[in-house]
């Protein structure tokens, strides 16, 4: 039994996680938790926020999308989807995985939700400036680091591709050429397998 568990439940932002331990090709033991059944006493043991993902590596337990894939590239570097330390890159890569929950997922529901603020009482833009951003990063590169796919296009450009699928953002040539190239990646195409073997239990 792997000393490394995932606590997914499918069609939810686990799947980022899911796509990444497939990319890494490490060994895991999956848990499916139905989080839209409530939160169980037992799993709040794991994460007290109740959400999904949720890891326990090694007796420890960590939540977060964005933690767990920073924490995952550092647990297996020889995957090669975090730039090194000394790698000029390394400032975009935890920028990526703190401008998805941080800015990119608040422009989404905050949209989708019709939300109105003063733009002085929000740490986020609009989601329209997501798209910006993004674009103007793919249209000079072939994902958000540049030439090589990293965790970044998984867990910001994860964010991307359910924008694109709910219908919330049209997708620039740029960015859908971006998805394409996401979508045809053997791990990725697991990670839908996985999931929809899953689905009846969840």
């Amino acid at each position: 039994m792997s000393d490394l568990t995932l606590y997914h439940c499918p069609g939810t932002r686990s799947t980022g996680t899911l796509w990444l331990l497939e990319e890494m090709g490490a060994e895991y033991t999956l848990e499916t938790i139905n989080v839209r059944a409530g939160r169980t006493a037992e799993f709040l043991k794991i994460n007290p926020s109740g959400k999904v993902p949720a890891i326990r590596h090694k007796g420890q337990t960590l939540g977060e999308l964005s933690a767990i894939s920073l924490y995952l590239c550092d647990v297996f570097p020889e995957a090669g989807l975090a730039p090194a330390l000394d790698d000029p890159k390394r400032a975009q890569h935890y920028f990526w995985h703190v401008y998805r929950p941080g800015v990119m997922e608040p422009a989404m529901i905050s949209k989708g939700q019709g939300w109105k603020a003063e733009p002085g009482m929000i740490g986020w833009g609009e989601l329209d400036d997501v798209v910006k951003r993004v674009d103007e990063t793919l249209t000079q590169n072939d994902y958000l680091l540049g030439d090589s796919f990293s965790a970044s296009d998984i867990c910001a450009g994860g964010a991307v591709s359910w924008m694109v699928a709910f219908g919330m953002i049209e997708p620039t040539p740029a960015i859908k050429a971006y998805l394409e190239r996401l979508q045809s990646r053997k791990a990725y195409r697991r990670m839908l397998e996985i999931d929809a073997e899953l689905a009846p239990k969840a």
